[in-house]
């Protein structure tokens, strides 16, 4: 195996990954799917089929690989109840909710934007 060169530009790269804040929160929740999951669990705790229905563009896998990454980061909560059919619902934790006024910030952008440039009725 090749020894990594410590003056690359890969390695300065991820000092500044490392060091910047705002890569930090896109590590994240970075991504087209997870804001969206973001947003929909701000209005509380939802099932599983809850989440596909409010996003039915999602895949089945894409649905799942992000809702276990969320968790991994620590900003979803899952609680399965052992019952048969199984019922699984997902809800934001304490971190989560910390990042709930950044995702409705964005949604207010999104909105005035679209708005400013005709795309959104009053």
């Amino acid at each position: 195996m090749a020894a990594i060169k410590e003056n690359s530009t890969i390695q300065e790269n991820r000092k500044i990954v490392q060091d910047c804040p705002v890569m930090y929160v896109m590590e994240r929740i970075g991504g087209f799917w997870k804001p969206i999951i973001l947003f929909n669990l701000c209005t509380g705790e939802k099932r599983y089929s809850e989440l596909k229905r409010a996003i039915p563009a999602v895949t089945e896998k894409m649905l799942i690989q992000h809702l276990k990454q969320l968790e991994t980061d620590g900003l979803v909560i899952r609680t399965a109840k052992p019952v048969v059919p199984p019922n699984v619902s997902y809800k934001l934790s304490e971190a989560g909710n910390e990042l709930a006024p950044v995702i409705d910030a964005m949604a207010a952008w999104a909105f005035q934007d679209m708005e400013r440039k005709g795309q959104c009725e009053k």
